[in-house]
């Protein structure tokens, strides 16, 4: 049998009926943002505020520096000043992000102004205590954002705060947006109903609130199709109209329908058609009257791929040595508990599918891979996975190994080797690699990780597709960031062990 990584699942979608009555959905402004409790603003405005002015205050007052008061003001204000002038505490924004690089990135722009400063003044506190005095104020502030992030996410997920949005567009157009949204709830939309364009209705399950004709309007009238879609909205409380354009919504007649549904005081989305795409690739342009979007190409190469990998190799023996005495114990125990070796090797496909050796620590009996045919009537997963619940062939220590993944740290090894990273996709089987269609085959363009957005996710509760669609969204879109955030977000999955079996 092989022990295969465990990969997670995405959340579940919502439909129109997540908005039933005890559930109603608090209606956004025009800009979309009301969504979002009143306190999350106030809330920050005071964790950043406290974040710097007491720790500046009392180390300076400890150190017996002179002019505490005034050093304490001047690093305050220019905090709260470097945030505002990153836009982080625009409601639009609020809750939108973790905060982990962002707060560094703000935190090193203090750093640089309250330099200048200290030039410019002649403050001579010692470096030191300096620097001990402002290390707080971005580490609070990750932590009240990551939380603010949490709450609007389970808020979200419960459909308590959504943006109720109305769909226009040709019926295949429609199903496409609606399976898409339903699909994750990392966003605020629930869509309440569709107008579709033609005679082709949609298929995904809404209900039709009215129709646009296939042939449009004349160029000077855009009723009809502007006073379907706003009496739709209006009648079934639209926040958002989200138009998906095609052949026969398009050019002058999607720009009358714009104005209508703008002249009427409703917010107006456009959907580009483009799904997966990092909003850092897409570039917007215009020429000769078109609006265009540029799509970057993933990364495949350059300094943040030569800093990854220099990243991960330097990660993962600093790991080892840290752990090897949590890796020697566990060994240990490993061979106490069942007959065998405490490692387990098994051949995977790396990065463009080239094969190598996986380490990992033992969870299985020996003789796990000979067992694994007369298990094929009982897989759980769909696709070329194998994964059961009650696995019998998992030890006892084996289960507690997997619930927490420490059976993973051994892989650390091949992250120092090079043949994985800290962050990517699940390593695959070579028999699980034979069955990829050119699709599945695109997650191999990147090395496979020791965690992943699998790993994050709920792990063994997804299903191959999910599981896919999660590695392809990683391949093509990662960056460091990504990575660190990955990175934070395993912790609370290893604690959590949803998903791991």
């Amino acid at each position: 049998m092989s022990e295969v990584g465990r990969p997670a699942e995405p959340g579940a979608g919502r439909s129109s009926s997540d908005t039933a009555p005890g559930r109603h959905a608090v209606h956004g402004d025009r800009d979309g943002n009301r969504d979002k409790a009143g306190w999350y603003g106030p809330v920050a405005l005071a964790v950043d505020t406290a974040g710097i002015a007491l720790p500046v205050a009392l180390c300076f007052h400890r150190a017996a520096l002179p002019h505490t008061g005034v050093a304490t003001a001047t690093a305050t204000l220019m905090w709260l000043a470097v945030l505002a002038a990153h836009r982080r505490y625009e409601r639009r924004w609020l809750g939108e992000s973790r905060g982990v690089l962002t707060a560094l990135h703000d935190w090193l722009t203090l750093l640089g102004l309250l330099a200048v400063v200290r030039v410019l003044t002649g403050e001579d506190s010692p470096p030191a205590v300096a620097l001990l005095a402002l290390a707080p104020a971005p580490l609070l502030t990750t932590v009240c954002r990551a939380l603010t992030h949490h709450h609007l996410a389970g808020q979200r997920r419960e459909a308590h705060v959504v943006q109720r949005a109305l769909v226009v567009g040709e019926g295949s157009a429609v199903d496409r947006v609606v399976q898409q949204l339903a699909s994750r709830t990392d966003h605020p939309y629930v869509v309440i109903g569709a107008v579709p364009v033609g005679p082709n209705g949609n298929r995904s399950g809404v209900p039709e609130t009215g129709r646009l004709e296939a042939v449009p309007p004349g160029p000077d009238d855009s009723g009809p199709d502007g006073t379907a879609v706003v009496s739709a909205a209006r009648q079934h409380a639209a926040d958002t109209v989200l138009v998906a354009p095609g052949s026969l919504l398009s050019g002058q007649r999607l720009r009358s329908l714009t104005w209508a549904v703008q002249d009427a005081g409703l917010p107006l989305v456009i959907s580009s058609g483009l799904a997966d795409v990092a909003l850092r690739r897409v570039r917007p342009s215009t020429a000769a009257g078109l609006h265009l979007l540029h799509v970057d190409p993933p990364l495949r190469r350059g300094p943040q791929l030569a800093l990854k990998s220099a990243l991960d190799r330097t990660g993962a023996v600093l790991g080892l040595v840290l752990l090897a005495p949590l890796l020697a114990l566990t060994a240990l125990v490993i061979r106490l508990d069942s007959p065998g070796p405490a490692l387990y090797r098994q051949t995977r496909a790396g990065h463009r599918g080239a094969p190598f050796t996986m380490w990992k620590f033992r969870s299985m009996v020996v003789d796990a891979d000979r067992l694994r045919p007369q298990l094929a009537a009982a897989n759980e997963v769909d696709g070329p996975l194998f994964k059961m619940r009650a696995d019998p062939r998992i030890t006892r220590v084996g289960r507690v190994l997997r619930r927490t993944s420490l059976d993973e740290l051994p892989q650390l090894v091949n992250v120092a080797r090079g043949e994985m990273s800290l962050v990517g996709p699940r390593p695959p089987l070579p028999d699980e690699v034979a069955a990829y269609g050119s699709t599945a085959l695109r997650r191999l363009l990147v090395k496979p990780g020791l965690t992943g957005p699998w790993q994050v996710s709920g792990r063994s509760d997804l299903s191959w597709d999910e599981s896919l669609a999660l590695d392809l969204r990683y391949a093509d879109n990662w960056s460091l960031t990504t990575d660190l955030d990955l990175l934070a977000r395993t912790v609370r999955a290893v604690v959590d062990g949803r998903g791991a079996y």
